[in-house]
């Protein structure tokens, strides 16, 4: 238990979390792009929400206005939420994604730091799932005098939720995802600031990468720096506080390297965030660039080798254009639709072609296109198809007389479950290649999606696969 029991904290229980001691590792990351299993986190996790596509990880950041939510939806349908946005709406948004995306618990909810517009939601979401409950919140341990975090402290006490003091070298038990603290340090940033002690997360995914810095701002971004160098690389960056030039620094972005950064901040917000120096510092790495204001809720499910992109509207992603889109606010009801495949390979990313939010008909194809076919189609996996998931596959075949390069292509179900092929995977003339739905080390004859469960319908499914310019090459539906 860690000694410094603060007195706003009296009220409550506040527990040491295991320490991982360490740096950001990747050790346990499997050939098919999943992790190996961490330890059980506390309680159950829903059954199936609708924010997480099979086997992947999703990570959600909520439209609050000027404010913060990131919701994480992993591969075994395990939750952590990160923040809730501003007290002013108390919760209203961040629960309105909740119920529509029906998540009922909370397996973690990670508070980085006191800040009203990131606490803001904290008590009524306590409240909210107080049925199925939240497994455990995180806190950096500096306190607030405000009211917000007061209640915040009350939902904690009545409904009797585990409360851990979080430092840097914990980590969070994130089943088949490495989640790490890797800020605060002990002994705190410029004298106890809270921006400066945000918690930061890093998750790994497979190859992809999640950085979450809170509002960390100079000191907090140099610690980082000189405490992990070279293995902060980002595929996603979520912009430290807001947007503001005090964060995303220029040492600290050349070391992270994002291929994705994502700001979550009002339109006209009060204090101008995203500030034009972040925009250039972004615009000079080519970041693309992703705005809740005028994006609306951004989701981004990485498969371990390829990162999705699903936003609510579709607007520019060059950071110095961000301001042309038009506003999105806050609790629309808009639904997601998916806008671009990003390999974590380097590759080009892949637009996806959709019409109004339904895929487009299969454009001609070229010769190179057209040379491969679906020759199987194995949904129904002998015995239960949870437990026997390698039983369930596709089978792709080049029926064409040249080698077909399928790096960055794709494989979709109706439900936008998506398997992107390896760099540099080549289908020879006349050769088959199986899609397994399930865990296994790749070779030319199996790919293995690294599925936690079933993708294709027994009922009846899609099988779609996109080249790497995101064109449907082939359709074929299957079952009623």
């Amino acid at each position: 238990m860690r000694s410094q029991l603060l007195s706003v904290l009296a009220v409550v229980v506040l527990i040491t979390l295991a320490g991982c001691g360490g740096a950001i590792t990747d050790e346990t990351t499997t050939q098919n792009g999943t992790t190996e299993p961490t330890p059980e986190s506390p309680g159950e996790t829903p059954d199936e929400p609708t924010v997480s596509s099979n086997g992947t990880l999703s990570v959600n950041f909520i439209n609050v206005g000027q404010g913060s939510s990131t919701l994480i939806v992993g591969p075994t349908n395990e939750t952590m939420l990160i923040d809730t946005g501003d007290w002013s709406d108390d919760g209203e948004d961040v629960l309105a994604y909740l119920e529509k995306h029906d998540i009922d618990r909370i397996d973690h909810l990670v508070t980085t730091h006191a800040d009203a517009d990131h606490i803001g939601g904290h008590a009524a979401v306590i409240d909210y799932l107080e049925t199925e409950g939240v497994g455990a919140v995180y806190d950096p341990g500096i306190t607030s005098t405000s009211q917000t975090y007061q209640g915040y402290l009350d939902a904690i006490e009545e409904h009797d939720v585990t409360l851990y003091e979080t430092r840097a070298g914990d980590q969070i038990p994130f089943e088949r995802v490495e989640a790490q603290v890797l800020a605060p340090p002990e002994g705190y940033l410029a004298s106890g600031d809270r921006n400066e002690n945000s918690i930061v997360v890093h998750l790994g995914f497979g190859q992809s990468n999640f950085l979450l810095p809170g509002d960390g701002e100079t000191a907090s971004e140099q610690f980082l720096v000189d405490e992990y160098g070279a293995d902060l690389n980002a595929s996603v960056l979520g912009a430290g506080h807001h947007g503001s030039q005090s964060s995303s620094g220029d040492e600290f972005l050349d070391v992270t390297n994002p291929r994705i950064a994502v700001i979550s901040s009002g339109y006209d917000s009060q204090y101008g965030h995203p500030h034009e120096e972040v925009l250039e510092r972004f615009s000079q790495r080519s970041v693309r660039t992703y705005w809740t204001a005028t994006h609306g809720n951004i989701q981004l499910t990485s498969n371990g080798s390829a990162i999705t992109v699903a936003t609510q509207h579709d607007a520019p992603t060059a950071p110095l254009e961000l301001r042309n889109g038009d506003p999105v606010e806050p609790g629309a009801d808009t639904g997601l639709q998916n806008r671009l495949v990003i390999p974590i390979d380097g590759s080009t990313a892949s637009p996806i072609m959709t019409d109004g939010g339904t895929t487009t008909e299969p454009t001609e194809p070229t010769d190179q296109e057209g040379t491969v076919s679906i020759a199987t189609i194995h949904e129904d996996a002998s015995g239960d198809d949870h437990n026997n998931l390698n039983d369930e596959y596709i089978v792709l075949e080049n029926t064409g007389d040249q080698p077909l390069d399928l790096t960055s292509w794709s494989v979709v179900d109706d439900a936008d479950h998506t398997y992107t092929f390896p760099s540099g995977f080549t289908l020879d003339p006349g050769t088959q290649v199986t899609l397994h739905t399930g865990s296994g080390t790749d070779s030319p004859s199996d790919l293995y999606w690294g599925s936690g469960s079933a993708v294709w319908n027994n009922a009846g499914d899609t099988v779609i696969v996109r080249n790497d310019s995101g064109t449907i090459v082939l359709q074929e539906e299957y079952g009623s």
